[in-house]
């Protein structure tokens, strides 16, 4: 028995999320059915995090069981000729049996991108979320900062988190500007929220940025997130960002 570790990308706009679902679409049902069609082998193959639908990955890091003998620099290639353009394998190796995508994983970021200005940007269109109103960039970003650290995030996950402790540390938490005009529209930028943390609960990241984004509006004044994070309540935070524009970007062991 083999356990072959891998890292994939892949643009989740089309999907259901990646874990496997009935209606078999889903990043893991993919990679699953392009394994079999290689080896003939049925594996279930464990990600370090089970991003929802429409949620991408720049770096997800995989691992499955496997008795085929293939050497592990092949696996990239063959799977990716077997796998539909929107997922790609960037790296395989053979890890020690006892390595666990998720559970042996150390440290994950996550990055949220805005879009803001006038217009929406064809050309990212599926990444980041359009806000044509400006935002105030120096308030999210004192916001930000409150997160940073050991907390109870019950403010900030889905009601319907089934997690016994919904206490995480957050390591980082950083907001980007990158200028990035568009005709007719001198002032659009790219914000660029990134996180990083011990684990996230479910929709975790999108609520932050969902807050966030009143925060940038003016709804609500940066010293709020602090007290919406000790309130412990769902009802206290902003809406859940729109998934496209959340993206699993490094996954980090020891």
């Amino acid at each position: 028995m083999r356990n072959i570790a891998m890292v994939i990308g892949y643009d989740g706009t089309g999907y259901s999320g990646y874990q496997t679902q009935p209606s078999g679409n889903t990043i893991q049902d993919k990679l699953e059915a392009a394994v079999r069609a290689l080896t003939g082998e049925t594996v279930k193959i464990h990600g370090s995090g089970r991003t929802d639908a429409g949620v991408h990955a720049k770096a997800q890091v995989v691992h499955f069981h496997t008795e085929s003998r293939i050497p592990a620099e092949r696996w990239s290639l063959a799977l990716n000729t077997r796998l539909p353009d929107d997922i790609v394998v960037y790296k395989a190796w053979e890890a020690p049996l006892e390595f666990h995508s998720r559970k042996s994983a150390k440290r994950k970021t996550y990055r949220y991108c805005i879009q803001n200005s006038r217009f929406p940007d064809l050309e990212h269109r599926r990444t980041r979320l359009h806000h044509p109103m400006p935002l105030d960039t120096a308030a999210m970003r004192q916001a930000l900062a409150c997160i940073v650290g050991e907390h109870d995030f019950t403010s900030f996950c889905t009601v319907r988190c089934e997690k016994d402790s919904r206490v995480r540390t957050i390591y980082a938490a950083e907001l980007i500007v990158i200028p990035d005009p568009l005709p007719g529209d001198d002032r659009a930028c790219s914000i660029h929220i990134e996180i990083t943390g011990n684990g996230f609960l479910y929709n975790m990241v999108r609520i932050l940025v969902g807050t966030l984004i009143e925060i940038g509006q003016g709804k609500v004044g940066p010293a709020e997130m602090r007290r919406i994070l000790e309130a412990q309540d769902r009802s206290k935070a902003g809406p859940t960002a729109v998934s496209h524009g959340l993206t699993l970007w490094r996954v980090e062991y020891q």
